[in-house]
């Protein structure tokens, strides 16, 4: 782009189980009635794990996430949504000095598009495949279309059909990412899950016919999770489906939103957090989104959940560990594929397979989606203690950094699988780091918590900041390399400014 350790009890033991425009006037579009769950008659039922299994997923801890891995069958037949047709031609040619592939949007080195196309000050940004972008504002979508001047916002699409509140469909909304051509994917937060008379485990749900079963309870599978939405040639939004399509046949017709793929009784995937979709190489187009409880992948409207660096921690000699998997924000694609993520406590770096029903297999370093990195920071805190990270990156000399909340950004090498070699970032006015975005050129900018937008250097370590870019609190970096020059949405309290870079 060119311009405190934790005090834990008897033992600790890493095991990889589960880890200025016009026409801004919204259009509210009409929701679609919320499906039912489809009845439990003639599904699998793939559990024998009581109510008050205790530990995650009905699984002790042997190092096998959910402990089967069940035949995927079939992929299930996601169906085709409305054709959101190609975007809008510009209607201008490219001058001169415009290089053939530079994409439909402006080429100034740096664009304030709150300014330039009145997108105001959204929450998330995201671009889809036709490089249609997409803003998300609380119950508002909004879509700006290379050809248009403004906007078009539509309200109450989906879970937002609702106002937001603990017992709505969600208690907010959270990100947005663009998918194929016409269609994105919008997060949503949940109240966590507590637990229910004769259920031990607060995310287990009991089904039609089990034990324990309520109606209130089996509603919880509503709350939350993601849409998948389609662009309309009007420029509106509407939902195409609340994601429920999975790979494995426990799930087969329930249409219960994003849950725990190896058992569909554990609702532990809620509130989205987080969400990156791979822009080149062969898996293109596959969406991942991090969780309250780990990473999912998804292509188009079929998902497998979930994967996260999981650890035990066993205290007062108990036989059973207490499975640790904080919330889950840092999510990166690393320039070869591999898949960034880190939770409060640890970090992985997870190798995916050309098969989606494979995702969720594992076996620690082995196996078809293996862990080629997985530990914790050391050096800055004990493993039972929060490093709060944020944002994970590869840049392309190799190096990892990860941005912290309160700690500052961390380089890191591994040393070997389970360990790195750490040092800290000097030179930032800040610890507190949001947002962190490696570039084909080398370099990583960050985003901080107060203090702006700054790039480092592909040595490592020249700093400066990028000014020209306002806002002091930098929500959220997107970068779009499939064009030239590239493009780094920097969406920040004050709008969002867009990069192009060599």
């Amino acid at each position: 782009m060119g311009i405190r350790a934790g005090a834990v009890g008897a033992a600790l033991a890493v095991i990889s189980l589960l880890s200025v425009g016009c026409g801004d006037q919204p259009r509210t579009v009409d929701p679609r009635e919320e499906q039912a769950p489809g009845p439990p008659e003639g599904n699998e039922v793939p559990s024998e794990s009581p109510p008050d299994a205790s530990v995650d997923a009905g699984t002790p801890p042997t190092g096998e996430d959910g402990g089967t891995t069940p035949d995927a069958g079939e992929l299930p037949d996601a169906g085709t949504g409305p054709d959101a047709g190609e975007p809008t031609d510009a209607g201008t040619e490219p001058d001169a000095g415009t290089p053939p592939d530079a994409g439909p949007w402006p080429v100034d080195t740096m664009l304030d598009y709150t300014r330039s196309f009145g997108v105001g000050t959204p929450q998330s940004v995201g671009l889809d495949e036709g490089l249609n972008l997409w803003l998300l504002d609380g119950r508002r979508i909004g879509v700006l279309r290379p050809s248009d001047t403004a906007p078009t916002w539509t309200t109450g699409v989906g879970q937002a059909r609702q106002p937001f509140g603990g017992d709505s469909l969600a208690t907010g909304s959270t990100v947005i990412c663009g998918g194929e051509a016409g269609r994105a994917y919008v997060g949503y937060s949940a109240n966590e899950m507590k637990r229910a008379p004769g259920i031990e485990q607060r995310t287990y749900i009991p089904g039609p016919g089990e034990a324990y079963y309520t109606p209130e309870r089996y509603a919880e599978y509503q709350k939350g999770d993601l849409d998948a939405v389609r662009l309309q040639p009007d420029g509106s939004v509407v939902l195409e489906e609340h994601l429920w399509r999975t790979v494995k046949t426990s799930n087969k017709d329930k249409q219960i939103g994003i849950h725990n793929t190896n058992d569909f009784h554990y609702e532990e995937d809620r509130s989205v957090l987080n969400c990156a979709r791979v822009t080149r190489g062969k898996y293109r187009g596959d969406l991942y989104i991090t969780t309250n409880h780990g990473v999912t992948r998804i292509q188009g409207l079929v998902y497998n959940s979930h994967r996260h660096p999981g650890w035990y921690l066993y205290e007062n000699g108990s036989e059973w560990g207490s499975l640790q998997c904080p919330y889950m924000h840092g999510l990166g694609i690393a320039p070869n594929g591999d898949v960034l993520v880190a939770n409060e406590q640890m970090l992985g770096v997870l190798v995916p397979s050309a098969k989606l029903e494979e995702w969720d297999r594992e076996n620690t370093w082995g196996g078809p989606t293996p862990w080629t990195f997985k530990s914790f920071n050391e050096v800055l805190n004990g493993q039972a203690t929060d490093d709060y990270w944020r944002a994970f990156e590869q840049t392309p000399s190799g190096r990892y950094y990860l941005g912290s909340a309160e700690f500052g950004v961390w380089a890191m090498t591994p040393k070997s699988r389970s360990a790195g070699n750490w040092s800290k970032l000097a030179g930032l006015p800040t610890n507190r780091i949001l947002a962190l975005k490696a570039t084909d050129d080398g370099a990583l900018y960050i985003g901080t918590n107060g203090s702006g937008l700054w790039r480092l250097e592909g040595d490592g370590t020249t700093l400066t900041q990028v000014s020209q870019v306002s806002g002091q609190r930098v929500l959220q970096l997107v970068y779009e390399p499939t064009v030239t020059p590239s493009m780094l949405l920097v969406l920040t309290d004050r709008g969002l400014t867009v990069l192009r870079g060599p």
